[in-house]
């Protein structure tokens, strides 16, 4: 069984719920705290064993890919001011993995990156995450799945329990029991009264050639779009195995609009003893 050494990154979207702040940055660099948000994602991926890290873009995530790169004029200007631990956090970021940059193409939907980057990870599992997607955990959760699939070799995707007003949001799991956690059904964005559960599936799952595979065959679903799930449906349709995978201690975070970002924001800020007791006073003050 091979292992997972590559991940691919969906970062194509526009952000729109975000405007005007995401005009001419990227959502994928807001910041959570003095970090954007791609880069914990990939600190996440990096600490799970990720060696190649395959991000699709688009025309206007320019200065998402130099967030990767090496910046040597700052670098420069660190070492001359001799702030040492500041230049050695600047050079980690472009140093922690293998950076590569695909083009979407083709229709919209979160199907769509897997097939733009199809090339890339032929015949080997790899994990498919969203850019705007957070875990926050004490083990990465990334490394939580990877542990998990070199043990079993199942294929998964993270969920995690919302309220019933938001599966209209989310691709939705049925489980066939809640100690394997095989998947029996998942449905992309059901209606309330017609959803299997409240399992919303997340940014964060472990595919293989055989999803590829059925994806080129995967029709348009709803809003005309190509939707992962529903290749990851016709796969257990035939027969295959795929199996939910829940976060131990922790949370997922969502960073997609105003109000999740705010809260993502203050969950990251929280853990840091600088800010929690400014925090304290300050939202007491109000």
């Amino acid at each position: 069984m091979m292992k997972i050494k590559k991940a691919v990154i969906a970062v194509a979207g526009s952000g729109t719920r975000l405007l005007p702040a995401t005009k001419t940055m990227p959502k994928e660099m807001l910041p959570i705290v003095d970090k954007p948000v791609i880069q914990l994602v990939v600190e996440e991926l990096v600490a799970a064993g990720i060696q190649d890290i395959i991000l699709v873009t688009k025309w206007d995530k320019k200065t998402l890919e130099d967030h990767f790169d090496h910046s040597w004029a700052l670098e420069d200007e660190l070492a001359r001011a001799g702030k040492k631990e500041k230049l050695k956090a600047i050079k980690k970021i472009s140093e922690m993995a293998n950076f590569v940059y695909v083009r979407q193409k083709g229709p919209y939907g979160n199907g769509t990156p897997v097939l733009a980057a199809a090339s890339l990870v032929d015949d080997e599992p790899f994990m498919y995450v969203w850019g705007d997607d957070l875990v926050k955990s004490k083990i990465p959760f990334a490394k939580q799945m990877v542990d998990d699939y070199n043990k079993t070799g199942h294929l998964m995707i993270g969920v995690q329990e919302v309220a019933l007003d938001e599966v209209e949001r989310y691709g939705i799991v049925s489980v066939k029991d809640h100690k394997t956690m095989q998947i029996k059904d998942i449905i992309e964005k059901p209606s309330m009264e017609n959803t299997p559960s409240r399992l919303a599936d997340f940014g964060r799952m472990i595919l293989n050639q055989d999803i590829i595979d059925i994806l080129k065959k995967t029709r348009l679903g709803k809003g005309g779009e190509l939707w992962i799930v529903d290749a990851i449906r016709s796969y257990i349709k035939a027969g295959g195995k795929f199996y939910a995978k829940e976060i131990k201690d922790g949370q997922w975070l969502t960073t997609g609009d105003p109000l999740n970002l705010l809260k993502t924001n203050l969950e990251y800020a929280w853990d840091r003893k600088e800010l929690r007791d400014f925090l304290k006073d300050y939202l007491k003050n109000k």
